[in-house]
């Protein structure tokens, strides 16, 4: 048997590839969605929104220990994070039941470039 055998690529360069082909698309996401709502207990439309972090309480417990630390003369006394190693976040898909407005979490892939509700690409 010797005949003409492929032989199989390395998964580096798959990874490579499939990273390249990736990174050039804008995910879009519809503005409305049929999943499964844990309150009706089956598959509704839900109404897609983007999560997004609410504003940071003055009176949280460590803020109110941090900003005591802070108060004075000093300068700086909590180390300050400077290794960033992320370019991009997760995008969190927050999904409301169109019927009974119960709610859902549902995190997708990392991307630089997101929309809900875009216009589609014709072919």
């Amino acid at each position: 048997m010797t005949g003409n055998i492929s032989r199989p690529r390395s998964l580096k360069s798959l990874s490579s590839d499939l990273s390249l082909s990736v990174l050039g698309k804008q995910v879009n996401v519809p503005k409305t969605k049929k999943a499964f709502c844990k309150g009706c207990k089956k598959h509704m439309t839900m109404k897609v929104t983007q999560y997004k972090t609410g504003k940071a309480s003055l009176f949280a417990q460590g803020k109110r220990r941090y900003d005591r630390k802070q108060s004075g003369y000093g300068g700086q006394t909590k180390p300050v994070f400077h290794k960033k190693a992320k370019t991009t976040k997760k995008i969190v898909l927050r999904m409301q039941c169109t019927d009974c407005k119960q709610t859902c979490m549902k995190p997708i892939k990392r991307c630089k470039h997101f929309e809900i509700g875009g216009d589609l690409k014709k072919k």
